[in-house]
């Protein structure tokens, strides 16, 4: 795929004009006069959904609201500078020119407030974000009355199938993806239903400026399956009947600031075509210019370009939710930006245990804010795979949508809450509300306590093992993995569909185990049961002899 220009930024101050890449400059203007606008006709440059969702929490069409003067973009382009992508809530654009003289004058222009220029050569060597693949996870218990494949940990964890099974599933809400790019979403299974439902409502793509989406990184794709998928049997998100606008702002080959002018549009355009929800699995701290990166100082929720717009996202009655980054390993630590936004549902990660995966960013925020806000499964989470397989992926970036999609459907429970009242509904129902750390937040969170639907606690959840069968069905052999938190007798039988046993395994005070049944293929096609003893606990499992 063909790149755009790499850009970079040093951000000074509200006022300022400064570089964000060599040739590309970030202009703040000084007003938005000669408007082809009016804030008395909001439906010319807001959709009937943005104004709806105004008029229903009493949010006030204000200047923010308002596009920036096309006289001004006229002029800029009149110039011979090329307009990569602009800021209404900001006031602000970032041209490309290689004319220095121009640049060295623009301030003359009367609607341009001040300028700071910055020389940059840069060699990309950007940190990126972490994945990783492992095999397929699959649970203990399924009581959730829906067969959510390898997802069912990450559902049940957090309690979301109290909702799903009362038919809160998303329908209604609108959540806004912004990621790095949706690879085969158009063609992979697990968004069949997205696409036959209409259900993908639109796309845009605010790196190279087109609508073309689905070329790019598969790490939306990923984000996307979490809470769209619905393959039952395999994986079913967290909101597979939510509808989707898929916004790519993330060039994965580098990392410079532009990308935050770039993630400012695609919420400023999520907010217009009436998203409820922007959910963002990136997060900016570091960059390839080292002399450029984000200090822990500037993590205060008030600095940093994109901290600042997510914040008036949510001012503008968004739920705004950020992964709160995969840099605890790193000598950066922290959460980055913009999970810092003191309006921003910040979301971290455990592993299936529910134990902090090591790599989930740290608060507290610079000014002593709790964050993350809470957390749910970000380590061996289960996603859809570039190959059509289910697969699993590491980061805080799988298990903020999950989160995303359980706040849709809780959205859907309580229509008349605002925002921020769901967003503190979500942190209310947090495993440790009583005792937040800056791990975990407010801890793990309960939808079904948060929606009033049962009085579990989220310890009911909490999984003890996990078990891997895999190939289902089988021709030759069943291979088992058993992981446990703690070590205990383990015995495996396989039974047929008449209850005589065909084979058998035990072993004592094991922690984890592989088991492999061979020979399997003089059996007769059919359906087949496991029987899995773990301690005083016994688990039954299908599977089928093809």
């Amino acid at each position: 795929m063909k790149k755009t220009f790499i850009f970079y930024i040093l951000f000074s101050t509200l006022t300022s004009f400064s570089q964000v890449a060599e040739n590309s400059y970030r202009l703040f203007l000084t007003d938005k006069n000669n408007n082809t606008y009016i804030l008395n006709i909001p439906e010319d440059f807001l959709s009937q959904k943005a104004l709806d969702r105004r008029a229903k929490y009493n949010i006030e069409i204000n200047l923010r609201d308002l596009p920036i003067s096309q006289n001004y973009l006229d002029s800029l382009n009149s110039l011979g500078l090329r307009v990569l992508n602009k800021s209404k809530w900001l006031n602000s654009v970032v041209v490309y020119s290689t004319d220095h003289e121009l640049i060295d004058t623009i301030t003359q222009l009367g609607f341009i407030k001040s300028k700071e220029k910055v020389n940059n050569n840069l060699t990309p060597s950007a940190k990126r974000m972490i994945f990783a693949k492992s095999h397929l996870t699959e649970v203990l218990e399924q009581g959730d009355h829906l067969d959510y494949g390898y997802g069912t940990t990450q559902i049940s964890m957090i309690n979301g199938h109290a909702l799903h099974i009362n038919g809160y599933k998303g329908q209604g809400i609108t959540i806004g993806v912004i990621d790095a790019g949706f690879y085969n979403v158009d063609i992979l299974p697990a968004f069949d239903s997205l696409r036959s439902n209409n259900q993908i409502l639109g796309t845009r793509d605010f790196v190279e400026g087109d609508q073309q989406v689905y070329d790019a990184s598969e790490h939306g794709m990923k984000v996307l399956s979490t809470m769209g998928a619905n393959i039952p049997g395999q994986l079913i998100g967290t909101a597979p009947k939510a509808s989707y606008w898929l916004l790519r702002s993330e060039n994965v080959s580098t990392e410079f600031s532009i990308e935050e002018d770039n993630w400012v549009a695609a919420a400023e355009f999520a907010d217009s075509v009436g998203c409820d929800i922007i959910t963002s699995s990136l997060g900016y701290s570091e960059f390839d210019d080292a002399s450029q990166n984000y200090s822990y100082a500037d993590m205060d929720g008030n600095t940093t370009f994109i901290t600042r717009a997510a914040d008036i996202a949510a001012s503008k009655g968004i739920l705004v939710l950020s992964s709160a980054g995969n840099l605890a390993d790193d000598p950066w630590t922290y959460i980055s930006a913009p999970a810092d936004g003191d309006s921003v549902l910040t979301v971290g990660a455990v592993d299936a245990f529910a134990d902090y995966a090591y790599f989930s960013g740290l608060g507290p925020t610079y000014d002593g804010r709790i964050k993350p806000n809470i957390a749910a499964m970000g380590y061996q989470t289960s996603v859809q795979g570039s190959n059509g397989a289910i697969t699993v992926a590491n980061g805080t970036s799988f298990s903020t949508p999950i989160i995303a999609g359980m706040a849709a459907c809780l959205w859907q429970y309580y229509p008349d809450l605002n925002n921020m009242k769901i967003l503190k509904k979500i942190e209310e129902s947090g495993h440790q509300y009583s005792n937040p750390d800056n791990k975990l937040g407010y801890g793990i969170p309960d939808f079904g306590k948060a929606a009033e639907l049962t009085k579990t606690t989220i310890s009911k959840f909490i999984e003890q093992a996990i078990i891997k069968i895999y190939p289902n069905p089988f021709a030759e052999y069943i291979q088992i993995e058993i992981t446990q938190k703690l070590a205990q007798d383990i015995s495996v039988e396989l039974f047929n569909i008449t209850g005589s046993k065909i084979s058998e395994y035990e072993y004592s005070k094991v922690k984890s185990k592989v088991i492999y049944i061979s020979n399997l293929s003089n059996l007769s096609p059919g359906i087949y049961l496991l029987k899995i003893t773990i301690g005083n606990q016994v688990i039954q499992k299908r599977v089928s002899k093809i």
